[in-house]
């Protein structure tokens, strides 16, 4: 098979064609939810979405921890280390009810998404530039209409050139 054959067929591919449902979540909802949300559905990240369900903020899964570590502890790693191991593991409890919102910081990057029509390589070309393992997919209205992952994309990338 040659690379022009290799494209042609992964082209026939598109975003909406490995697209996963994802849950809709806002700045609103509390860390400690959206956390959840994350392990339960085992998704290596979550999209934020604004009133009119538009993705504002795509979150890798470390992006997603960084809301549940206090700032004190990002800004000083040895801080961390004066913390006993029966209160160093329970850290993310002590969020309360804060939001997503109120730990976030201001993003001016804007969020991974590509059109539900978009190529595989256009899916991969966005990952690798946002440097994101979760890419939304959205309708031609900007709708939040599913997420490719980057084991999907990988996964179906895999199987495509199987079949030669």
């Amino acid at each position: 098979m040659t690379t022009s054959d290799f494209a042609r067929q992964v082209d026939a591919m598109k975003a909406r064609d490995i697209a996963v449902t994802m849950p809709t979540l806002t700045v609103n909802e509390p860390v400690l939810e959206v956390v959840r949300v994350m392990v339960v559905r085992r998704l290596p990240g979550l999209i934020l979405v604004d009133e009119r369900g538009r993705p504002s903020v795509v979150l890798p899964g470390t992006q997603v921890l960084r809301l549940a570590v206090p700032s004190s502890f990002l800004d000083d790693p040895a801080l961390a280390r004066t913390i006993d191991e029966a209160h160093a593991d329970r850290f993310w409890t002590e969020l309360g009810d804060r939001t997503v919102g109120d730990c976030l910081v201001k993003q001016a990057q804007k969020p991974a998404t590509v059109a539900e029509d978009a190529t595989l390589l256009e899916v991969a070309a966005s990952m690798a530039r946002q440097r994101s393992p979760l890419v939304a997919v959205v309708d031609t209205h900007g709708t939040l209409t599913g997420a490719v992952t980057l084991e999907r994309l990988m996964t179906s990338l895999a199987v495509t050139s199987l079949g030669d």
